[in-house]
C-alpha cells in the first residue's frame, strides 16, 4: 500500500474546505498526562500526589438555564457559570506519604482534633493543574499538549477505601474535587481566550 494513501483514512470533504493530503489527526491520549498540586496540604512537596494518580476528570463547564415563558413558547438564556466536581483516585502508599498529604489538606480546612474552622477560603484553597502529555520521558522532555489550570480548589469529601481479604489491589483514595473557575492554557488556545463580548444590535432574548 502506497504510503500516500493513509491521507485517505479520514471523512471525505471538499478541497476548499480541508487540505487535500491530511488524513485523520492524532488525538490526545487518555493516560498521557500529569496533574500538580499548589497550597495543598503544609508540607512544601506535593509530587509523591502527582506520581501516585490514577485517574482524574476533566473540567466540566455548564450554565444555569433561565427559561423565559412567552406567548405560545419558551426562550432559554444562560445564567452563570458553574464548574461541577472533579474526582481524582490515588493510590495510598506503604510510607504514607499520600495520607499525610491528603489528611493535611482536610485539616487545613477544618481541624477535626480542636473542632475549629479556617477563617476565610484564602487560607485552605489550592490551585489544580491538568497537563496533557505528548509521551515523552527521560532524556525525551514531554510536551505539553493542552492544560487546564484550576482555581479555588477544596476537598469536599475524601473516599480512604476499603480493605479486601479477597483482592490484590491497592488501596485508593478518591477526592473529590470543588473549584472556582478553570482557564485552559496556552492562553488563546480554549476556555479562557480572549473572543470579545458579544454586543447586539437590539436588547432581545
Amino acid at each position: 500500500m502506497a504510503i500516500a494513501s493513509l491521507t485517505k483514512f479520514t471523512v471525505p470533504l471538499a478541497t476548499t474546505t480541508s487540505a487535500s493530503a491530511q488524513g485523520l489527526l492524532m488525538p490526545k491520549l487518555k493516560y498521557r498526562y500529569r496533574v500538580s498540586f499548589t497550597s495543598f496540604g503544609v508540607s512544601s512537596n506535593t509530587t509523591e500526589l502527582t506520581k501516585q494518580v490514577k485517574t482524574f476528570g476533566r473540567p466540566k463547564p455548564e450554565f444555569d438555564i433561565i427559561t423565559l415563558d412567552v406567548y405560545n413558547s419558551k426562550v432559554n438564556l444562560i445564567g452563570k457559570p458553574k464548574w461541577p466536581a472533579v474526582s481524582c483516585v490515588i493510590r495510598d502508599d506503604a510510607v504514607g506519604n499520600v495520607s499525610k498529604l491528603v489528611g493535611e489538606q482536610m485539616q487545613k480546612q477544618f481541624d477535626f482534633a480542636e473542632q475549629s474552622s479556617a477563617a476565610s477560603g484564602v487560607d485552605y484553597k489550592f490551585v489544580t493543574l491538568l497537563e496533557e502529555l505528548d509521551g515523552g520521558n527521560g532524556a525525551n522532555t514531554p510536551t505539553v499538549l493542552e492544560s487546564w489550570e484550576m482555581y479555588g480548589c477544596l476537598l469536599t469529601s475524601v473516599e480512604y477505601g476499603e480493605n479486601d481479604y479477597g483482592s490484590n489491589d491497592p488501596i485508593e483514595l478518591t477526592l473529590n474535587i470543588q473549584y472556582d473557575n478553570a482557564i485552559q492554557t496556552p492562553t488563546g488556545t480554549g476556555i479562557g481566550t480572549n473572543v470579545g463580548r458579544t454586543l447586539g444590535q437590539a436588547a432581545t432574548g
